[in-house]
């Protein structure tokens, strides 16, 4: 009887989670090339739901460190925004940061104890709004590109799928981050 009550509850669960998330098919997003918009489907969707587990948080929950070794949800999320920036300039455009545009990626692009300052003091809508500018770019870019543009290499053994690939990955890693910290935020 215990087995099935555990049972049960775990089909209980896991429709739950199904209805819970808009997608549960990974498609082709229209207007780009096939492999490209499938890439773009798999970034939109971990984008929302970080944006989702995110959208409502205080100043002080943003801001959050469980300990002195620790990232802020802020500062994870300016990590994935200046990642994403990094490779849409090198892949997309072929080129490396500038100056100015490294004076403003660099502080999430490396996550240590000095950004960590530099990244107290704004709201969670700032980071999402950052986001939503270089994705929107990021789209842009990837719209004028097609499938062989996306399995050609951009550096010895390194494709453009590969790299794209790196930033979805980058993200579903992050995204459990942020789950981390958001679970050991103070009641």
């Amino acid at each position: 009887m215990k087995v099935f009550k555990t049972g049960i509850a775990f089909i209980v669960f896991f429709t739950c989670l199904t209805l819970t998330h808009a997608q549960n098919k990974i498609k082709q997003e229209a207007g780009y090339s096939p492999q490209i918009g499938t890439m773009v489907d798999m970034l939109e969707d971990l984008k929302s739901r970080i944006e989702e587990m995110t959208r409502d948080l205080t100043q002080a929950e943003t801001d959050y460190l469980f300990d002195d070794d620790a990232n802020s949800i802020g500062s994870l999320i300016m990590h994935l925004v200046s990642t994403e920036a990094y490779y849409q300039v090198q892949s997309l455009e072929g080129r490396s940061w500038t100056d100015k545009e490294a004076a403003v990626w660099m502080v999430g692009g490396e996550l240590n104890e000095k950004t960590r300052e530099q990244l107290k003091g704004k709201p969670i809508a700032y980071y999402l709004e950052l986001w939503d500018e270089v994705r929107n770019k990021t789209l842009e870019g990837l719209k004028a590109k097609d499938d062989a543009w996306f399995a050609a290499d951009i550096d010895e053994g390194i494709n453009n799928h590969y790299v794209w690939f790196h930033v979805l990955e980058h993200s579903a890693n992050h995204m459990g981050q942020i789950a981390l910290v958001k679970n050991r935020l103070p009641e």
